[in-house]
């Protein structure tokens, strides 16, 4: 059964905006396009086809080609794609102009797809203008994740960015969360606490959202009931067994939408072989077109 009254359309690409848009904006029309699905391009240098380690010896070159295919291959099933800075940093200055050209390629070519940067970054103030000014003005991001554990002052930097997008972690996909996210906080769990605060007051600009993992459904559930309109980047589904049904059942919000259910492993690695491209395309396509036909 759907879990809204959502009219379903079908996929497709919207024409090419000439204005720029915000991050909101690219959001909201993928999801009017029935597009709920994001690739993480959490590309692994040690982890790509043999094929491409033959063909483009430098690793910039190699990262960046498996990126672009996987791009290429998966663009009109995605509502945004999330490049998670690590996977680059581990190779130095070759993976970090590998993640560069890879969010110039997208801008370029997939203007109204958002890029999430998941640098998962939080610092004092000052640090943090820093990060926001690499992340929003050299990569070109539109949206980005931070932790909350300073506080809204010291995420101003980020915040303060009304065309973009702020992901706060609150309820994260990982078996220790727990340890710290669950501590009861004046009666509630400290990820409710969490949630409250982007809710009621760190959202000003209507440019924040969370993170909460499809590991654990019924805490979706409860953070949608205190957050019933902020956008919930979902990770988890895929690899690290979250289950879409229920992570859409407790995610959507009022207008069934505000989704954005993160898979990367399972598409980006979906072969070994020289067809990883097409075997990403037609796992995104799967995952896709199950989204759509479980909202409805």
């Amino acid at each position: 059964m759907p879990f809204s009254r959502r009219k379903t359309k079908s996929i497709r690409l919207r024409p090419q905006q000439h204005h720029p848009q915000s991050c909101g904006e690219k959001l909201a029309n993928r999801w009017q396009d029935g597009l709920f699905l994001c690739v993480g391009l959490d590309s692994d240098y040690e982890q790509l086809p043999t094929h491409l380690h033959s063909a483009f010896p430098n690793v910039q070159d190699s990262l960046f080609e498996f990126n672009r295919q996987i791009i290429v291959a998966t663009a009109r099933w995605v509502s945004a794609f999330k490049p998670n800075l690590a996977f680059y940093e581990q190779s130095g200055l070759p993976g970090l102009m590998a993640l560069k050209r890879t969010c110039d390629f997208l801008k370029k070519n997939y203007p109204d797809i958002p890029i999430i940067l998941d640098a998962k970054r939080g610092d004092i103030g000052n640090t943090n203008r820093g990060y926001a000014t690499s992340f929003f003005d050299y990569y070109g991001a539109d949206a980005v994740t931070v932790q909350p554990y300073l506080g809204r002052e010291a995420l101003v930097p980020f915040l303060s960015h009304s065309d973009k997008h702020i992901f706060v972690l609150c309820r994260t996909s990982n078996p220790g969360g727990a340890e710290i996210q669950k501590l009861l906080v004046e009666g509630e769990p400290l990820y409710l606490k969490i949630a409250r605060l982007v809710q009621d007051d760190w959202n000003r600009l209507d440019n924040v959202g969370l993170v909460a993992g499809a590991t654990y459904p019924e805490e979706i559930a409860a953070i949608r009931a205190v957050a019933p309109d902020l956008p919930l980047l979902i990770p988890g589904v895929g690899s690290q067994g979250g289950d879409l049904v229920s992570a859409l059942k407790n995610g959507l919000d009022r207008h069934g939408g505000g989704v954005i259910i993160n898979s990367s492993r399972s598409i980006i690695y979906a072969s070994e072989g020289e067809d990883f491209a097409e075997a990403a395309g037609k796992e995104a396509e799967k995952v896709a077109t199950e989204i759509r036909r479980i909202i409805g």
